[in-house]
């Protein structure tokens, strides 16, 4: 069995309250086939951003209104222009590819033992709503001759989720780009998540927490491997 990451998926969704944690985490290993060469993402440039400024301003001042507020009051007068610029800092994740971070931090080193980064910081939008989703990703992968500055590993996840986003295509997205990025023989990602979608607005759960996960190579095809990550991933 070829236990490299070869484009094989699992993923598992799972809304669970804040005092569980992973111990309910079910690994579904249904494995899916996904695209094995990522395409080329185009980058959304910092000067396409400047420009566009006025429209999103226009925007905002159009929906400020169409809710009953008085623009021209004192606390309003630069919010439209605030706004455009915080959603263009929130979406900033379309600056940046993954060639453009990666490059010259992949390195040969003859490690062959499992590499976790944890407790990744992240925050994102929820493309139905335009509302925060905001937690912790876990990272581990098993190289396969070359290894990646480790900062990078957190990096790829703030491209991804400074995006619109569903949390179940982030997690997916991450593990891909560190698996077409490095080959190697296994990558895990685990996202736990609050949604304010959920909080908010809608059924109002306040400590509700969704929690996916993705799969690839070794960590798919050996419970083991797959266990002694999320072993370590809880760990506090």
């Amino acid at each position: 069995m070829n236990s490299h990451c070869n484009g094989k998926v699992s993923d598992s969704v799972e809304d669970f309250h804040l005092n569980k944690g992973f111990s309910d985490l079910i690994i579904d290993t249904k494995k899916s086939a996904v695209v094995a060469h990522r395409k080329h993402e185009t980058s959304r440039k910092e000067s396409e951003d400047e420009s566009r400024l006025p429209l999103l301003e226009a925007a905002y001042t159009s929906i400020l209104r169409h809710l009953g507020e008085d623009t021209d009051r004192e606390g309003l007068l630069r919010t439209p222009l605030r706004a455009a610029k915080a959603i263009q800092f929130f979406t900033k994740g379309y600056h940046e590819t993954i060639d453009d971070i990666l490059n010259n931090a992949i390195f040969d080193e003859d490690h062959e033992e499992m590499v976790i980064v944890k407790d990744i910081d992240v925050f994102s939008l929820c493309e139905h709503h335009l509302v925060p989703f905001f937690g912790k990703v876990h990272i581990g992968y098993i190289p396969n001759k070359k290894v990646v500055g480790l900062s990078k590993l957190a990096r790829i996840a703030e491209i991804f989720s400074r995006r619109l986003q569903v949390q179940e295509r982030l997690t997916k997205q991450i593990a891909m780009a560190i698996c077409e990025a490095l080959q190697p023989k296994g990558v895990a990602v685990v996202i736990e998540a609050a949604h304010m979608c959920m909080v908010m607005r809608g059924v109002q759960k306040m400590n509700s927490r969704t929690v996916t996960s993705t799969m690839l190579g070794i960590y798919l095809e050996d419970p083991k491997t797959r266990e002694e990550f999320l072993t370590l991933t809880m760990r506090t």
